[in-house]
């Protein structure tokens, strides 16, 4: 197994789209000469300053902050970027409106702040939203309404818009779709919503443009260690890889996320768990539901959670649970009591009560809460921190788990301050990422569109210079308009570096999280695209039937009974 000590790392972020190589020499497949340069830039490597494990929000967040400091950084992630947690979020940019009703309001200060920065940084995929709070009973209205105001009094000058009582007709006319029946009236009041997996894939991309080497489906498979020391990774075998190899650092920041402990344990079994997961659920049914493009709020259902219905992209999200949960399973399914609890919670404030037959796509992300010393498994997880926590170990390998998508910078932020604090990195100047804007940065229609170019935001003209820019292969049933191109695919693959059927319906294109069964329907065709753009050695056969199976997955909720 080879050990990198050679030449310093290149820093020269690649071009969006690969030259074709000169005339004569073999015709490679832009993304696929991507790929090559990256690894072999990887080879090339000596000691850098920073690696990050972990391509979801917070590692991504670690790795362009770090490489906009100037420091060599390298991010590895097993899977695809945001595969896991940081694809299944609510779709919600907030300073949570429920932490205030905690107490917490040194939380709710922070993520309201950061959650000025994301919508600064890239409007094409997070944009405000206002929510409705209905009111059913005689005190909910003020009683609420007061909460809202203190909520948006926090945000100040970053507020996105008035706090408003509304009276019974304001409120339906706010929500088409809401249960009418004993309405009092409602509160209004400003949060943001976004596209979590293409944030992730942005921030990957504008850390690479900035300098980092960033690579998605290497596998950490162990930590090197000398001294009592951790100073660098082991990666296993990845696409187009020559085979594993050892890469040295002088920090390496575990960012897994719910996986955290699996990491830590590479270096050394005894070691007290941090995390203690919880999983999340979201049903996902036709905008009919809540035709309006206004968000709907329950504050407090029959067990002290709280209801979201969300219209994000041409549907309408249901959620969340909050249910422990004692594995990391990479796929978790939604527990049959949480899909009930759902459902009878939507029931009770919408007009048209969905069912099982109506969920088009169901999906579940395990959040890592930070689990106190010597917790066991004393009370429900909706009562620990959201916050975060960065664990400088005794052997130098620096963990970061907890908090929430909203606070991924300020996440990012500490995490190096706490290596600079501990010797790990040089000390430098904080807070480029507040201002940085992202790829692609420019106003977008409203999220409660279907998905199309204008995700793109000013990289839209980018994919009429593609192949099959007029070519959709997957359509809006309601509207007509197109959902996924064949240059849209294309582009996953030779500018977001996507590598499977999964990675572009699941997090380039959101098809699996909106209609699974359409997404299951269109898998060989973008099978066959992604074939063209990753060469022989891309399975188009198995990575087609590796997306239907996780199609049928998600779907299964509704499929004892739909049609």
């Amino acid at each position: 197994m080879p050990v990198i000590t050679v030449a310093p790392l290149d820093m020269t972020p690649p071009p969006i789209f690969p030259a074709h190589p000169a005339s004569g020499q073999a015709e490679i497949p832009p993304a696929v000469a991507a790929r090559a340069a990256a690894l072999a830039r990887l080879r090339d490597a000596g000691t850098v300053d920073l690696i990050v494990i972990g391509g979801g929000a917070t590692g991504l967040g670690v790795a362009l902050d770090a490489a906009l400091r100037g420091l060599q950084v390298v991010l590895l992630e097993a899977g695809d970027f945001a595969q896991g947690t940081s694809s299944r979020a609510t779709k919600l940019v907030h300073g949570g409106v429920r932490y205030l009703a905690q107490g917490n309001i040194g939380l709710v200060r922070e993520a309201l702040h950061e959650r000025a920065c994301i919508l600064a940084q890239a409007p094409h995929v997070a944009q405000p939203l206002a929510f409705v709070v209905p009111a059913y009973r005689w005190w909910e209205r003020a009683w609420y309404g007061a909460g809202l105001l203190a909520y948006g009094a926090i945000a100040g000058a970053r507020g996105l818009g008035p706090t408003r009582w509304l009276s019974r007709a304001a409120t339906q006319a706010a929500l088409p779709g809401v249960r009418a029946g004993g309405l009092r009236g409602g509160v209004q009041y400003w949060d943001g919503q976004f596209d979590d997996a293409r944030l992730a894939v942005l921030l990957a991309r504008s850390a690479a443009a900035h300098g980092a080497l960033v690579l998605n489906h290497a596998p950490v498979q162990g930590l090197l260690r000398e001294g009592g020391r951790v100073v660098g990774v082991r990666v296993g075998v990845c696409a187009h890889a020559e085979g594993p190899l050892e890469l040295r650092a002088r920090c390496v920041v575990n960012a897994t996320g719910v996986w955290v402990d699996g990491v830590r344990a590479m270096a050394g079994p005894a070691r007290e768990p941090l995390v203690a997961p919880s999983q999340g659920v979201h049903l996902v049914v036709d905008r009919a539901f809540l035709p309006g493009t206004q968000a709907l709020l329950v504050p407090r259902t029959a067990d002290g959670r709280v209801l979201f219905a969300v219209p994000w992209l041409g549907k309408t999200v249901l959620g969340t649970t909050d249910t422990p949960r004692a594995d990391t399973a990479a796929e978790p399914e939604p527990f049959d009591d949480e899909v009930d609890f759902i459902l009878r919670e939507a029931a009770h404030v919408l007009a048209r009560a969905p069912g099982r037959a109506d969920v088009r796509s169901a999906w579940v992300g395990l959040r890592p809460l930070v689990r106190p010393p010597s917790a066991g498994d004393a009370g429900p997880t909706r009562q620990l921190s959201r916050e975060h926590t960065v664990l400088v170990e005794p052997d130098g390998l620096v963990t970061v788990t907890g908090g929430k998508w909203t606070t991924y910078r300020a996440m990012a932020e500490d995490v190096l301050a706490r290596c600079a604090e501990a010797g790990l990195l040089p000390a430098r100047p904080a807070g480029a990422t507040a201002t940085l804007r992202l790829l692609g940065a420019a106003p977008g229609r409203p999220l409660a569109e279907p998905p199309g170019e204008h995700l793109y935001g000013s990289e839209a003209a980018a994919l009429h210079t593609l192949p099959g820019a007029g070519r959709w292969l997957a359509r809006d049933a309601e509207t007509g308009r197109g959902l996924l191109s064949e240059a849209m695919v294309r582009f996953a693959a030779r500018a977001e570096m996507a590598a499977s059927v999964e990675d572009v319906l699941a997090r380039r294109s959101r098809l699996l999280f909106l209609d699974a069964r359409q997404a299951g329907e269109v898998a060989d065709s973008v099978a066959a695209v992604l074939a063209d753009e990753l060469g022989p050695g891309f399975d188009a056969d198995s990575s087609a039937v590796q997306l239907r199976a996780l199609a049928a997955r998600y779907a299964a909720v509704g499929l004892t009974t739909r049609t």
